[in-house]
Formats: structure tokens, sequence, C-alpha cells
């Protein structure tokens, strides 16, 4: 029976085709075809079952537009006109491209409590539907996955078979390296490779993943600069990347941290250094604001913004002028003004 459905099956493409073809076609052919055939629809047919109900590398669970980030980084992110002007433009046009020549490799650096991780959480957001949940967004802490310098060895056999790994299972994978500043030195170089411009390393391409770095690196030189901008009168929203982009790459590069020296950023590697400039007084009482509507909670008269807000030390000393934790402590902050108000 199971000979003469595949014979039958074999007629049916012959009555489709010319007899000529048919006549230079070996009937095993035929069925070996229409066996390969089968077995590919049933695999996209059960593919298509499985990724609606189970996250996979494909729309919608991975978005090939990032509609609604520009407008979150505006309204969420206070105080990094450079952030707003540079990532969304970077990200979209690195999905735009079918055939992207690297990786998207972005670098951000500034002192604690500038919205690195913030920014960071909301990219995760927008790429995919499960956010940092996601299976395909892979982070790393340095002081928690390589916290030790005398086993970079481990490490960096550790990188390379997870991010070979990983970008086979999903080429628009997001790697978040946090902390790296405080990466053993010589480690970060190990992903070289996958950051270089290479279609194709062992059958794997690389080309469309995302790589974030998060640094306190030239925290100290981004704030001078800001600082310096401000004597002279100008606003921090017309601070010009061009002038930052550069202070900032030379400090990665010569400041001790994981990015001391690193091939990877002499090789021109990362595509955009991108400054978090210290928060003003102004941007925390912003982050404030935010602390009470994300907790539900009727928003409080200006006059307890301002003393919640100053309950932060501000820097430099003569001028009072930035926070030196960010927004970092804001959420602490809240709490203890809610506790001490429970109380009276």
């Amino acid at each position: 029976m199971r000979l003469q459905s595949k014979t039958f099956s074999y007629i049916t493409i012959c009555l489709l085709l010319s007899l000529h073809v048919c006549n230079t076609i070996e009937p095993v052919t035929v069925i070996g075809g229409v066996t390969a055939l089968g077995l590919s629809v049933f695999y996209a047919g059960w593919r298509a079952v499985q990724c609606k109900y189970n996250e996979c590398c494909a729309v919608p669970w991975v978005r090939d537009t990032i509609k609604g980030l520009e407008n979150t980084m505006r309204t969420r992110l206070h105080g990094q006109p450079l952030v707003h002007q540079t990532v969304t433009g970077a990200i979209k046009e690195h999905l735009r491209n079918p055939n992207p020549r690297k990786a998207l490799v972005l670098s951000f650096h500034g002192w604690t409590g500038g919205g690195k991780n913030y920014a960071s959480t909301m990219i995760a957001d927008a790429l995919y539907e499960k956010g940092m949940d996601s299976k395909f967004v892979h982070l790393y802490v340095s002081t928690k996955h390589f916290p030790h310098q005398d086993e970079v060895p481990k490490y960096k056999k550790q990188l390379h078979q997870e991010i070979e790994g990983k970008v086979k299972d999903c080429g628009r994978a997001l790697f978040i390296f946090d902390e790296i500043d405080k990466m053993p030195n010589g480690l970060i170089d190990v992903i070289k490779p996958y950051l270089d411009f290479h279609k194709k390393l062992d059958g794997v391409d690389y080309r469309k993943s995302i790589f974030i770095f998060l640094s306190n690196t030239a925290g100290d030189v981004i704030a001078r600069s800001t600082l310096a901008a401000w004597k002279d009168g100008i606003d921090r929203n017309k601070i010009r990347l061009s002038e930052m982009e550069k202070l900032v790459g030379l400090g990665s590069f010569n400041e001790k941290g994981g990015l001391y020296r690193a091939d990877i950023v002499e090789k021109n590697l990362i595509d955009v250094f991108i400054p978090f400039l210290p928060l003003e007084r102004k941007q925390i009482i912003a982050c404030i604001e935010d602390e009470f509507k994300r907790r539900g909670i009727k928003m409080p008269p200006k006059r307890v913004l301002e003393e919640i807000a100053d309950d932060l030390d501000y820097i430099p000393f003569e001028y009072n002028l930035y926070s030196s934790t960010g927004c970092k402590k804001v959420h602490q902050k809240v709490t203890q003004h809610l506790g001490f108000r429970e109380e009276i």
C-alpha cells in the first residue's frame, strides 16, 4: 500500500511535468524529493505552532523594529540628550540593514546612577517581547561572572562557548556586559572576532547581534567636560557628541579597567562611545516623580520632592550641581520618606 502511494505521487508529478522531463527522472529521485518536501512543510508547520506559544527567534518574539524606544528614552531617561540622539538611530540602522557589515557595539560611559542599566533595559524591552527575560538577552556582570584575574583563561573559554552557542540559536542576540570597568584585564578582547568584519566564522553569522558595554570608566572626564560647558553657559542639551566621544574613547583606553589597552578599542570595533552626563538636581526631582508614579502613589507637593532631593549629595562642593549617585538612591530615599511620614 505504501509503495502504491509513492508510485501514485510519482505519476501525479509526471502529469504536472512534460513527458520528456519525466522520462529523464528516476521514480526513486521523485519519491525522495516528495519525501523531503513533505518533511520540510511538516517542520515549517511544527515550528509555526511552537513559535505561537513558545519564544523563538522570529517575530513577534524578536522584533525587527524598535517603535516607541525613542519616545520611551526621551520621557523616562532624564538628562541624557546624547543618548537620545544616538542610540535609537544606531539600532534602527542596524535592524534596517539585512546584511550589516558587523555586529553593533555600543559603549555606555558615565557616573553611577546616570541611567546606563536603565537604557539597556529599555533597549531589551524594545527588541524582545519578553524584554530582559528573553532567552536571547544575555547579561554578564563582571563582579559576578568574572571576579578573579587569575581565572581569565577559564572565562575566555566560557565566553567563546556561550557567545557562539547563543548566536547559533538566534542571530539577533543581545549581549550586555555590565561593570566592564571591573572586568579582568585582557578578557574583553576574547570577543573581538565576533565584533569584527567577518561574514561568518565557522558557519555562524554574528553581524546581526548587538553588544552593549556599561562602564563607569571616563565618568570623571565626562563630568569635567559637562561642568566646563555649564560654566561657559552651554546648556547640556547643546553638548555635542563629537566633542565628547573622543575624550571618552581615550579615557576608556587609558584608564585601568576592562577596556584598558583593549584591541577592540584600538581597532575601532566599538561603533559609538556614548557619554551619560552627570545628573543635576532637576533631573533628580524628575526621577523622584517617576518613583511616585511607579508606586501608584499620589504625587506630593513640590516642597516634598525638594526635601527628598535634599537628602542626596551634590558635587562639586562649591556648586552643589551634580548628584554624586545620580538617580540610584532615589528609590531608597522615597522609601525612607514614606516611612517617616507614616510614623508621623
